[in-house]
């Protein structure tokens, strides 16, 4: 089977540098609205980075926190914007030193199952960090936040964790990568998020036990200076080499218009989450 990593064109979006006015929100609202257009065939496959500054990302299961009014006070009194994604997954922690990285492949014949788009951004990652390629592994870690079977690890300790998302013909898969700063520390803010929603009370999903250290960043992983820049220059490289042209972009006038869309959907269904907790 060939790899979703060997195409004739990438298209590169790069939003990982548009500073703390842009707001995760946005970020989900652009995945789905390239989704549409890689999935129509109207955009080749694209790759997104893109960078969000002091921000929670929830997940659907956590907004059935019993007490989650008191963590999302306990987040935002830390400093950071809380909200709920669109995709799978629990919460997750990003900052100016965590590089996200979206893939959106077509996916017309429904042939892409779910496994193979977490190996693409394993095979990936693998081959951006060819010189420790074969250190990182994908399997669970228990005690990570936002814990799956394709989490990104390396010596048992969590820096990077995938999820999708399926839409219209396309497939987002979607990866945060902790590239420096404290893995540990980040894991602590979600651990209290969870001690404070939860408050030792049972329920009927089941929310991750957080040790912090399981988790760290690229940084203190491979002992050297990995920076944003650093993967940026990884990533364009690696998919130099497994493309015949890299083609930079930003949205189309037709995509604006659909992101602008896309971005009302997502403010409304937070607006729906939010105040159900007030």
């Amino acid at each position: 089977m060939n790899s979703l990593i060997e195409q004739s064109q990438w298209r590169i979006v790069d939003q990982s540098s548009l500073g703390p006015q842009f707001e995760a929100k946005q970020s989900f609202a652009i995945d789905d609205t390239l989704c549409t257009t890689v999935g129509k065939l109207e955009s080749p496959p694209t790759a997104r980075t893109w960078v969000h500054h002091n921000t929670i990302v929830l997940g659907i299961q956590d907004t059935k926190l019993p007490y989650l009014k008191d963590g999302i006070n306990f987040l935002q009194e830390r400093g950071y914007h809380v909200i709920v994604r669109n995709s799978g997954g629990l919460a997750v922690v990003l900052d100016k030193d965590v590089m996200n990285i979206s893939l959106i492949f077509p996916d017309l014949d429904k042939g892409i199952d779910i496994d193979r788009g977490y190996e693409a951004m394993f095979e990936l990652i693998k081959s951006m960090l060819k010189e420790h390629g074969n250190k990182v592994e994908a399997r669970e870690i228990i005690g990570s936040y936002c814990p799956g079977s394709y989490d990104l690890s390396i010596n048992g300790k969590k820096f990077a964790g995938i999820s999708q998302r399926r839409l219209r013909n396309g497939i987002a898969v979607q990866i945060y990568l902790c590239v420096s700063g404290s893995g540990e520390e980040r894991a602590d803010l979600i651990r209290q998020f969870y001690d404070i929603s939860l408050k030792g009370e049972q329920t009927k999903l089941t929310f991750p036990t957080i040790k912090p250290e399981t988790m760290s960043s690229l940084s203190d992983l491979l002992q050297e200076k990995v920076t944003n820049e650093t993967i940026l220059f990884d990533l364009f490289t690696t998919l130099k080499e497994h493309s015949g042209q890299l083609l930079s972009s930003s949205l189309t006038a037709d995509e604006q218009l659909l992101y602008e869309q896309n971005l009302v959907r997502m403010i409304e269904r937070n607006e729906k989450v939010f105040s159900k907790i007030e």
